[in-house]
């Protein structure tokens, strides 16, 4: 008898391979929320997954919510997709893009309809989706069939010193074994912006890295705004980081030591022959972050936190760690993993590493994670611009 494996995942029919395996009902707009969530009500089991925009937006804007949309469809955790949107055009659009990985995708437009009947079209197919999804089987997968996220939240002392050089042993140890990790927070890297940029592994990354980093700044500064509150944030503040420079080292503490392979734009998703660890663009706000990530393929996040963050996403499970006594004694219900015991001496991070990845893998291989428990869905666009 064979042994069982270390890790299982769910193959997608493009190749891909996630640890869940939802049928989501995806709304292309803030209009269609209503139906989608009427839908996931009618056949439970699905997951409608609602959000603030998709109306009026241009440019750039428009298409990295098209790219979220889409990315959040292609995620390896998604089983299947029911698209709804108010006009046919878009709706199409967005299944479209998801229909090209060969996983099932159905579209429906409310106009000329109505909620009532868009609801009752989309509600047989989603049972349907339901019920064959349920059928799919796990097999045995790798550390390179899955892509890893990291972000931390909430940063105390304590991040900087447990928490964070704990996630990094997990980056470290993916991506030896042939895995790609995501890390982003563009301007949570100020002050240490160098430290990532000398381990960028050519001239073109590293150009692309400062450029793009160059770049989010000029924006912040063109506002004349004093971040002081927002970054670092109040709880940043009363954990004992006073400045971004601070909060800066402790964020690229969790990066590992691997060289960065590359830099992406928010939701784009990496080359499948080129693993490692690459920098995505990205805002440092929690839900927003996680959701770019996943909406480029990451389908496990790793989520460090001192004060305490309570972050959950609706398709990649977000497994949150800390190294700080008290919130790990306070909000337990929050904790994947507590490695305060590393401050106190009572183990070494190669032990806190061992342990990290325990959590990985049994979270890989089914075990719901607290921010799934408690049913945390945090799904949250990036919006780059005024609407038109």
């Amino acid at each position: 008898m064979g042994s069982k494996p270390r890790l299982t995942g769910y193959r997608r029919p493009d190749g891909s391979m996630g640890i869940r395996n939802h049928v989501i009902i995806l709304p292309v707009d803030d209009l269609s929320n209503a139906a989608a969530e009427a839908v996931a009500k009618v056949v439970p089991g699905t997951l409608a997954l609602p959000h603030s925009y998709g109306r009026l937006q241009f440019g750039e804007d428009l298409e990295l919510t098209f790219r979220t949309l889409i990315g959040t469809g292609l995620n390896g955790n998604v089983a299947a997709v029911v698209v709804i949107g108010i006009e046919p055009n878009w709706t199409q659009r967005v299944a479209n893009g998801i229909a090209k990985s060969g996983k099932p995708v159905a579209s429906f437009s409310i106009e000329g309809k109505g909620d009532l009947q868009t609801i009752a079209d989309a509600a047989r197919v989603a049972q349907v989706f339901l019920q064959d999804a349920s059928e799919i089987a796990r097999e045995s997968a790798s550390e390179g069939d899955l892509i890893l996220s990291i972000k931390c939240g909430e940063s105390d002392t304590t991040s900087g010193l447990g928490s964070c050089p704990t996630t990094s042993e997990a980056v470290d140890r993916w991506v030896a074994a042939g895995g790609t990790v995501f890390f982003g927070e563009t301007s949570e890297l100020t002050g240490g912006e160098h430290l990532i940029a000398d381990r960028c592994i050519d001239d073109a990354c590293r150009n692309l890295f400062q450029t793009t980093y160059d770049n989010y700044i000029k924006v912040i500064e063109s506002t004349g705004a004093n971040l002081l509150g927002s970054q670092p944030t109040q709880g940043n503040i009363a954990g004992g980081l006073t400045t971004i420079e601070e909060k800066a080292l402790g964020n690229i503490a969790k990066t590992g030591s691997v060289p960065v392979v590359g830099v992406l734009a928010p939701a784009v998703a990496p080359p499948r022959n080129k693993p490692g660890l690459y920098f995505m663009d990205t805002s440092s706000a929690a839900a927003e972050c996680v959701t770019l990530m996943a909406a480029a393929g990451a389908v496990i996040h790793l989520f460090p936190t001192g004060q305490g963050n309570v972050i959950g996403n609706p398709i990649e499970p977000v497994l949150k760690l800390t190294a700080n006594k008290k919130t790990a004694a306070s909000m337990p219900e929050h904790i994947d993993l507590d490695v305060s015991g590393l401050l106190r001496q009572e183990y070494n991070l190669t032990k806190a590493g061992d342990m990290m990845m325990d959590v990985i893998e049994r979270t890989v291989n089914g075990r719901l994670c607290a921010a799934e428990a408690l049913g945390h869905r945090e799904f949250t666009f990036t919006k780059l611009y005024i609407s038109a």
